[in-house]
């Protein structure tokens, strides 16, 4: 019988009590065992979801227990690459919120270190881990919508009126593309397998030093890229993967259970339209249940840093762009 990963988590973060706890709850062989924050009011909202969490008062606490054996990490961006750093050197794996750097260069680092010290680091990029996107993969492979000419993303959202909230900050690596960013153009190098040719055109546009609109159109394996990411903007998401012979059609691509039912549209030019849909599909449990076979198994992880290198080196060159 395979022994369960024994998780911590650094931060009583809201995500990590709306999402990531209860799937940790969820996910074969996974355990969550800890918790490492210094505020009684949030601990109790994680106690109150799981009664015998360890509570650990800080941070060193956590990753000095010897009996956690993976830890999770939702800290603010720019807190990212020093506890990542942190974790593996005392001996955990680890899997951080995205962006797990600001940077490509300290992803680089993150390698190094990740291949010194045999642990397991990954970025908690979780929609290659959802079914819907590997049936849309399968679909341009085998050419069903025949050649691919052009990838159109949309993610969006409004957080304006929470003006303290990390993301609208700078000074904690706020922003849309950093959040939200990485989805739009990942997603569409995941499907393509292939890494941006070009950025064309970058138009962004700064409240406070961070990005709350950004629009980028760009080449991808000679197929014309179009994304739009947005913190200012009402409640969308979308991927639209257009062929010469159809479209296929992401409805809830990024937040599926949360924005809408994941469903995978095909329509072909006969006017016909076959649709997929994964009811109960959730891509955190499925993140977990991987990331444990890759540390016990040895099966190769579906996100590898060197994936979110590619990805956060075309964001760079975006953000240089913006300039």
């Amino acid at each position: 019988m395979t022994k369960p990963l024994r998780w911590g988590i650094l931060g009583a973060a809201k995500f990590a009590r709306e999402h990531m706890a209860p799937a940790m709850m969820l996910a074969k062989n996974t355990e969550l065992a800890a918790l490492a924050t210094s505020s009684a009011d949030k601990a109790a909202a994680f106690t109150s979801l799981h009664p015998s969490l360890q509570i650990h008062s800080d941070y060193d606490a956590l990753l000095n227990d010897p009996a956690i054996g993976a830890v999770y990490i939702p800290l603010p961006n720019h807190l990212h690459v020093e506890w990542v750093k942190r974790a593996v050197e005392a001996g955990k794996h680890v899997l951080c919120e995205k962006p797990i750097a600001m940077q490509a260069d300290e992803i680089d680092e993150l390698i190094t270190l990740r291949d010194r010290a045999g642990v397991l680091v990954a970025e908690a990029y979780m929609i290659v881990h959802h079914p819907q996107w590997h049936y849309a993969k399968e679909l341009v492979d085998a050419g069903e919508i025949g050649t691919v000419q052009q990838i159109d993303t949309v993610f969006s959202y409004n957080n304006a009126a929470d003006t303290g909230n990390i993301r609208n900050r700078a000074e904690t690596g706020g922003g849309g593309l950093r959040d939200i960013g990485v989805y739009t153009i990942g997603c569409a190098r995941y499907v393509m397998g292939a890494e941006f040719d070009a950025f064309h055109h970058v138009d962004v546009r700064l409240e406070n030093d961070v990005d709350v609109w950004a629009s980028v159109t760009g080449r991808i394996a000679d197929v014309r890229y179009q994304g739009v990411t947005s913190m200012r903007m009402a409640l969308r998401q979308s991927v639209n993967i257009q062929g010469d012979l159809g479209v296929i059609t992401l409805s809830a691509p990024f937040n599926p259970g949360v924005y809408s039912q994941a469903e995978v549209h095909v329509s072909k030019g006969d006017m016909t339209v076959k649709t997929k849909r994964f009811p109960t599909a959730n891509h955190y449990v499925h993140q977990l249940e991987n990331f444990q076979n890759s540390v016990t198994q040895g099966i190769a992880y579906p996100c590898p840093l060197e994936f979110s290198r590619g990805t956060q080196s075309a964001l760079d060159r975006i953000f240089e762009m913006a300039k």
